[in-house]
């Protein structure tokens, strides 16, 4: 079964990623109390202009990518938002889909920089995630996410 496993925010750059029980996406913003939502992300003003709403990693390329590392990343340093379990989540890429009862569309993958390894003091981030770093996705309904809901491609 594909599902959400764990939901991350974090209210401003830099900050520590915080587990929460249940979130609520907003349609055309991001995850309520999320950075991105709130525009205090660390590339909300980039110059590369991006939609930034959500990004998805799957626990399965968090654990391979674990067992090439001399210090595992946890799940809330990789600083993405929704771990995922049994989807590929590369496959997503200008598809629509559905976590629990909110509509997304996949835009790109989210390739990985050194931001985590610096903000987690860990060697290897960019490297051991490339290519499966996870997906940015844009969100096209307000709902809320919990873990254990069903991820459908539509």
């Amino acid at each position: 079964m594909t599902k959400v496993v764990a939901i991350y925010i974090c209210k401003n750059m830099g900050l520590p990623m915080q587990q929460v029980p249940t979130v609520n996406a907003l349609a055309g913003l991001g995850l309520e109390g999320d950075r991105y939502a709130l525009g205090q992300g660390a590339y909300s003003k980039a110059a590369r202009e991006a939609i930034r709403h959500v990004t998805l990693f799957g626990a399965e390329a968090l654990e391979a990518a674990n067992r090439e590392l001399s210090a595992s990343f946890a799940p809330h340093e990789t600083r993405r938002n929704i771990l995922t379990e049994g989807i590929e989540l590369n496959n997503l890429i200008g598809r629509e889909f559905l976590v629990g009862p909110v509509r997304m569309r996949g835009l790109e993958l989210c390739d990985p920089c050194g931001r985590p390894s610096k903000l987690a003091a860990k060697e290897g981030f960019a490297t051991a995630f490339l290519n499966r770093g996870g997906l940015r996705a844009e969100i096209l309904s307000s709902g809320p996410i919990s873990p254990g809901d069903p991820i459908a491609v539509l």
